[in-house]
């Protein structure tokens, strides 16, 4: 019996993206139909077909370069820009995938991305005004690139339905068990979830997120504050003594500091102290209390609500998750 292939998906391979989601997905694709057969007890039933689209530099064009049925008139349901393997700030322009994906999304496409191929969906414009992610490391470039997106960098996976963007690196991961299981099911996903030895979707990146704060902004007074707060963060610090650190008021304070690091001083303090509050949960088993006051929260139940605003899980649960050392610790 034929397989009947009820999407297509096609892989955008763009200079530089990262080959490993591009076969990675192509694999998962195909061990996600296979685990449908076995579902189902039938045999050929239902099939993913998966294409290699490839933009060259200097070409005016994107080409199939490869293709899991072959001789078939193409029917692309879905198109993903797949990571890439350089920063954004050398990534070339994608002005001739950008207009291809334009074009098949008018046609009826699903657009997709993942980490940095969100700025290859960018440049179609057909983001601006909506919600997108990408790697929490590049959230603040996407925003200044294309103001007009809202870059919700917290969110792993953002599903428009017509647009799905993916955050960090590894999130092709958590995009292909969300296209299999639009395309063949819940069943066949979290089959293929199982198989593979990964999670099903993740929501969320903010538990993996890390704070690196910007020392190369070039304001010395703005400079200055900030190596104080690294040094001092378990202490008190009022935004009057941050100013007159600094030698301002506290209002120009404010103002200058925002636009240096991009958050405000008493965000700042918060990061530098979760960050430290994290390290002791991974590396020590001291108690969760014991690791509050430490950082410089007297109250552990504030320092709790902070903490899961900021990873997205409680303090427990972190350590549960990232904690190397075995101690009595607790919850």
């Amino acid at each position: 019996m034929e397989s009947a292939v009820v999407a297509e998906i096609g892989l955008l391979i763009y200079p530089d993206c990262q080959l490993a989601a591009v076969y990675g997905l192509t694999d998962m694709f195909r061990i996600a139909a296979d685990w449908a057969v076995s579902i189902s007890g039938e045999e050929n039933v239902r099939a993913i077909r998966v294409s290699h689209w490839q933009f060259m530099p200097g070409e005016d064009s994107v080409e199939c370069v490869w293709d899991s049925h072959p001789n078939r008139p193409h029917h692309l349901s879905h198109v993903i820009a797949p990571p890439s393997l350089v920063m954004p700030a050398k990534m070339l322009p994608m002005t001739v995938p950008a207009n291809w994906m334009s074009a098949l999304y008018h046609d009826g496409v699903t657009l997709c991305s993942v980490c940095a191929g969100a700025f290859v969906l960018a440049e179609t414009g057909l983001i601006d005004n909506r919600r997108a992610t990408t790697h929490w490391a590049f959230a603040q470039a996407l925003s200044e690139r294309f103001p007009a997106i809202e870059v919700a960098a917290e969110n792993m996976v953002i599903d428009d339905g017509d647009i799905i963007t993916a955050g960090g690196i590894l999130a092709w991961t958590d995009l292909g068990l969300t296209l299999i299981e639009k395309v063949l099911g819940t069943g066949t996903m979290l089959s293929t979830a199982r198989f593979l030895l990964i999670d099903p979707p993740r929501r969320e990146q903010s538990t993996y997120a890390a704070f690196i704060p910007d020392f190369e902004h070039g304001d010395s007074e703005i400079l200055r504050v900030q190596h104080y707060l690294h040094a001092n963060y378990a202490g008190l610090q009022g935004i009057e003594t941050m100013a007159e650190l600094a030698g301002m008021t506290p209002r120009t304070f404010l103002r200058r500091f925002q636009k240096a690091t991009g958050i405000r001083p008493t965000e700042y303090l918060q990061q530098v102290r979760i960050m430290k509050a994290r390290d002791a949960l991974e590396l020590t088993s001291r108690t969760i209390d014991y690791i509050a006051w430490k950082v410089g929260y007297t109250d552990p139940s504030a320092f709790r609500k902070i903490f899961r605003k900021i990873t997205g899980v409680t303090p427990g649960q972190y350590r549960q998750r990232f904690g190397t050392v075995q101690g009595e610790g607790d919850s």
